[in-house]
């Protein structure tokens, strides 16, 4: 939502919900700044039915997003509108030990994003609220300190992008390119697996479903005009798409040879490891789509020995990225 409207939604409910009495669309037009300078003009831009449509519009944004505006006609017959505040006031708020340790915990999370902020005024509004200041929130786990990491400059305009519904470019560098390509993608949802950010989106280019890695996004993320050509699913599985890529659905095993002191990642995941001295270690890893892939970051640091169509992928991506 652009911040112009945003804020004319604002001073709309903001006024509605002042009013003592039912107000006609003159008297908001003539007390709202957003709307006076909008059409204070005059012309076919200041007009009536420009006026009208623009608050048409206005009140039901308001009225999705929760708002509860009545209409009344007055004595004089004009149509008037309020929003009462017994009709728009939440229940109380309770909270149970066990919830204020997990708003507690989640407050922690968001220490370096933009988020941090708004995550630590919300806890003291709760706190305000009635939230004992000397509860600990985190009980017996008082050691706990979660963090989620977010180092990529792409999170925070991703991250909007996604509220807002607006569609963006970037330049994405995939494992086995030399240069980044431009990609124009729908983002749908933003996930964090295993220390990774990623997202999902539909790619335009290709017009298919995908998902990015963060950490290859290179340059800025520009957000761009435009509504979204294809229907954003229900539920956006981030997750089962990149752990299938990394071979965690996988069925079969691949056998590696992994240079010493290189390659934590795919020694978490072995299955068994044994020393071949010479400085490396022969791995067996669950073998699942996208393992090539992942192979190919680690470098001249693994070496493939079976199946063969494995090996062969992966010595196809390599050539790849010294051709280009």
């Amino acid at each position: 939502m652009a911040i112009a409207k945003a804020e004319r939604l604002m001073n709309l409910a903001l006024c509605l919900l002042g009013t003592r009495r039912p107000l006609s669309k003159r008297e908001l037009r003539e007390s709202i700044e957003a709307y006076v300078e909008a059409f204070q003009s005059g012309g076919a831009a200041g007009s009536d039915d420009s006026f009208n449509r623009m608050f048409e519009r206005d009140k039901d944004d308001l009225r999705e997003l929760g708002l509860v505006i009545e209409t009344v006609e007055n004595l004089d017959g004009d149509v008037g509108y309020l929003a009462r505040r017994d009709s728009n006031r939440l229940p109380p708020i309770t909270i149970d030990a066990e919830e204020a340790a997990a708003l507690g915990l989640a407050a922690k999370v968001w220490q370096q994003a933009r988020l941090a902020g708004a995550a630590s005024g919300a806890l003291q509004k709760l706190r305000a609220a009635g939230l004992p200041e000397d509860a600990d929130p985190y009980g017996a786990h008082s050691a706990l300190e979660p963090r989620i990491p977010v180092h990529e400059a792409s999170f925070e305009p991703l991250m909007l992008a996604c509220r807002d519904r607006r569609p963006v470019t970037f330049d994405y560098r995939k494992a086995t390119a030399a240069r980044p390509e431009q990609r124009h993608v729908e983002p749908w949802a933003l996930e964090c697996w295993r220390g990774h950010w990623y997202l999902a989106g539909w790619d335009r280019d290709r017009g298919a479903e995908r998902v990015f890695r963060l950490s290859r996004i290179t340059g800025k993320v520009r957000a761009r005009a435009g509504k979204y050509t294809a229907e954003v699913p229900d539920v956006v599985t981030v997750r089962e798409t990149v752990a299938s890529w990394a071979g965690e659905s996988a069925d079969r095993t691949a056998r590696i040879r992994l240079r010493k002191g290189a390659g934590y990642p795919l020694r978490a995941k072995a299955a068994a490891v044994r020393e071949l001295g010479d400085g490396w270690d022969e791995l067996e890893i669950p073998y699942g789509h996208g393992l090539d892939a992942w192979l190919v970051e680690f470098g001249p640091d693994v070496v493939v020995i079976e199946p063969a169509e494995l090996r062969a992928d992966v010595v196809d991506r390599l050539r790849a990225v010294a051709k280009g």
